[in-house]
């Protein structure tokens, strides 16, 4: 490589480059077979170190680079390319030359190129500028209940009317009409045992409740027959006592002759005995009818045990709600209480969503800040977007001793249908209730991260490891140490805090290590 060259270079490492006046000048001193004072000091090469360059970099080294120290001066080891057989002359060894020397200048004006383009995106990256250390911050979504917060708790998402729906009865499971996610209502079929010959034992009752009060309606026709011989037997013994009286009559008036006399006496007697017949009929009638009636009761009470019996194999909704999960499968033994082996309890579980309520723990400390009736926000973890209005239902007078905590119910005031039972939830107990302006959300950043400079307020958004100058109007109203950001930034962004006075637009910034 010529000395210009190697000149320029050390100039471009050095950040000062040479005139071009002094480039050409070193140029055409080579060219004309001069040597030029080397601009750095020179080192002995080795002839072999001399040809392994020649071979890897024809044409670049000229002879004049090479030097060895004789007699402490400073002069040219004889160049090996003399050892080549020179072909054209002179003349063609100076176009040689001459054509070695405009590609060393084309060489030239691409390193300077290089360089210089390098030195500019350098500057215009800031790669030349020290880095400031920054904290950073994040934008948010903030509401303005926040700063009516008294306390946070956690707690989980509990419906408060919830059953594990059994069996009474003892049989293999032949039907299960609903799944996971049914919606049943109170009284609704959901499933049945196999039940046959309870249904047939219901059947027989039934047709003895049917047999029974036929009987009842036969004894209650002899009853009435009955009663209306000892009608018919009445009358005849009226009759039979007024003709005695008057066959008496004419006796003791020697009209007739004492037989008369006795022939109607003997017709009474008959007619009584025939009336007190009658209503023996009747009595017994009445008993017969008793017996009729106690038999259709023993019947229907028979039934009613059959039909219980058949209503134990089919499994029906306790109340209107949500199938949660199921526990047995069709084939399935079902046993009351499991107490068979290898026999299923409860078929399924199901909850009325309309009784779902939070279940938090309050420490002992803050439950002096609660009362029945508190305005609250409840936050589920499963609905980030929606805060939803609550109220405190009860507080549960037991505390946990190993947690020093209290249960606090806390009601849905806005219901939502995607609430399900046993989701984790972030309660804020409120100072007052909410209006339907501090329910809207707001942008809100780190007050730090929002400062004046020429009389504007500006914030510093992180595109990366650059800060990039943003224009903000804020709505001065705060939500704790945030400020509302009206526009200029939005929920994710990462801004400088406090920003230095030396940050300006553009800038590359050291990040804090995470």
């Amino acid at each position: 490589m010529s000395p210009a060259i190697t000149h320029v270079l050390t100039g471009i490492y050095a950040g000062i480059l040479p005139s071009g006046s002094a480039c050409f000048a070193s140029f055409e001193a080579e060219w004309d077979g001069k040597v030029p004072a080397p601009p750095f000091p020179r080192h002995k090469l080795s002839s072999s170190t001399l040809l392994h360059i020649r071979q890897f970099t024809p044409g670049f080294v000229p002879s004049f680079l090479i030097f060895h120290r004789k007699n402490g001066h400073n002069s040219p080891v004889e160049d090996l390319s003399k050892l080549r057989i020179e072909r054209g002359g002179r003349h063609g060894a100076i176009s040689s030359r001459r054509s070695n020397g405009i590609r060393r200048l084309m060489l030239l004006l691409v390193l300077v190129a290089i360089g210089v383009g390098g030195y500019v995106a350098a500057v215009r990256l800031n790669l030349l500028q020290p880095r400031p250390d920054v904290e950073v911050g994040g934008v948010v979504t903030a509401y303005p209940s926040q700063a009516l917060s008294l306390f946070n708790a956690t707690g989980y998402v509990v419906p408060q009317t919830k059953a594990d729906v059994a069996s009474k009865a003892t049989g293999r499971l032949q039907a299960l009409d609903v799944e996971a996610g049914s919606v049943v209502k109170k009284d609704q079929v959901i499933a049945r045992l196999e039940n046959q010959d309870v249904v047939a034992v219901m059947e027989r009752n039934r047709a003895n409740v049917e047999a029974a009060k036929a009987v009842v309606i036969e004894s209650e026709a002899r009853q009435r027959e009955s009663r209306a011989r000892v009608a018919e037997a009445r009358a005849e013994l009226q009759d039979a006592e007024n003709a005695l009286k008057r066959a008496r009559a004419m006796v003791e008036r020697k009209f007739v002759t004492p037989e008369f006399y006795d022939a109607a006496l003997a017709r009474r007697d008959k007619a009584v005995a025939n009336v007190a017949s009658s209503e023996a009929a009747v009595a017994a009638a009445a008993a017969t009818l008793t017996s009729a009636q106690a038999q259709v009761a023993a019947a229907e009470a028979a039934y009613e045990e059959a039909r219980v019996a058949v209503e134990y194999t089919l499994i029906r909704a306790p109340f209107d709600g949500v199938i949660l999960s199921k526990h047995a499968d069709v084939g399935d033994v079902v046993a009351p209480f499991a107490s068979a082996n290898q026999s299923k309890g409860a078929v399924v579980s199901m909850a009325d969503m309309s009784t779902l309520q939070v279940e938090a723990d309050v420490s002992e400390s803050n439950l002096s800040k609660v009362r029945v009736g508190q305005p609250c926000e409840i936050q589920l973890d499963a609905l980030p977007e929606r805060r939803l209005r609550g109220e405190v239902h009860a507080i549960v007078p037991t505390v946990d001793r190993a947690k020093a905590t209290v249960l606090v119910k806390v009601k849905f005031v806005d219901p939502d249908p995607r609430i399900l039972p046993d989701m984790s939830a972030r309660v804020a107990f409120l100072s007052r209730a909410l209006t339907a302006e501090d329910q809207k959300p707001r942008t809100a950043v780190p007050a730090d991260a929002v400062v004046t400079r020429d009389g504007r307020s500006l914030a510093y958004r992180l595109d990366g490891d650059v800060a990039r100058e943003v224009p903000v109007m804020a709505g001065g109203e705060r939500i704790g140490d945030m400020v509302v950001i009206e526009q200029g930034l939005n929920p994710g962004d990462k801004v400088v805090l406090k920003p230095p006075a030396k940050l300006h637009d553009g800038m590359r910034v050291k990040l804090p290590q995470s």
